[in-house]
Order: C-alpha cells, then sequence, then structure tokens
C-alpha cells in the first residue's frame, strides 16, 4: 500500500498504526533517502506499541533498545555497516529471538539478514515540500 505524509505527525501516526498490527519477532525493513522520515516513522511505532520515553536515531550505536510497551523495540540503524556479517557479529539473531520487534533502517545494508517474513517500508520525498510518499508491504491494511 503506498500512503502520503505531509508533516513528521503523520509519519508518526502511520507508523504508530503499523505497530499494532506486529507481532514478536517481526522485522521492519526500511529504506529510503536521508532525512526521509525513518526514524520519525519508528518513533510512532513505538508510540503504537506503548513504549515511553525518547526515541533516537542509533546511528552511531547501532541499535538502541526500548524496553516497557506491549513489545520490546530493537531500533537498527546500519547506516555505518557495509555487510551482513557485520550485523550477525553484533548479536542480530539474538535481538530476533527475543520476541520484540526488529525495526531496521538503511536495511539494504544487510539485507542478506533479512531473509525472514519482512515487512517492507520505503519513504521517499513527495512532490509537495514536506511530503513523502511511504510505500508498507507485508501487511494487510493499516
Amino acid at each position: 500500500m503506498e500512503y502520503r505524509s505531509n508533516s513528521p505527525g503523520e509519519t508518526e501516526a502511520l507508523g504508530a498504526a503499523l505497530a499494532k498490527l506486529l507481532w514478536p519477532g517481526a522485522v521492519v525493513a526500511f529504506t529510503g533517502d536521508l532525512g526521509a522520515g525513518k526514524t520519525a516513522f519508528v518513533r510512532g511505532m513505538a508510540q503504537g506499541l506503548g513504549v515511553a520515553g525518547r526515541v533516537t536515531s542509533p546511528t552511531f550505536t547501532i541499535v538502541n533498545e526500548y524496553e516497557g510497551g506491549r513489545l520490546p523495540l530493537f531500533h537498527f540503524d546500519l547506516y555505518r555497516l557495509a555487510s551482513s556479517d557485520e550485523l550477525f557479529e553484533i548479536g542480530w539473531e539474538d535481538y530476533l529471538r527475543r520476541g520484540g520487534v526488529c525495526a531496521v533502517e538503511w536495511s539494504e545494508n544487510a539485507a542478506g539478514a533479512l531473509e525472514r517474513d519482512t515487512v517492507r517500508v520505503d519513504l521517499r520525498r513527495g512532490a509537495e515540500d514536506g511530503q513523502r510518499v511511504i510505500t508498507i508491504q507485508g501487511v494487510d491494511g493499516i
């Protein structure tokens, strides 16, 4: 499905709606340009899962963990990774076994690790200033 967002708040609301459909062990793979709204979407997912607290991009730490919601949220930023092997080195399989939701920004950098049933979210800049075109595959209706 394709959606249009005209603000970070609308992007977060779409993320919250998606989170309500997710299951333990779900992987959400994000693609899109730098600054397209991937982290805003994950902030919305955290809200939808009932996670309290501030959600930030894990650009330098690779992964941030958020507990306390319906499911834990593991927020990955793979911008600095060169391969799937590097993701496995930081414990990817352990995160999958923990029964939370893995939100993976820059998923194309470790495509080989995301062979499971994966929800795919692509965010692109729209025709209007501030608009985003968001394509979601792998779940039915948001």
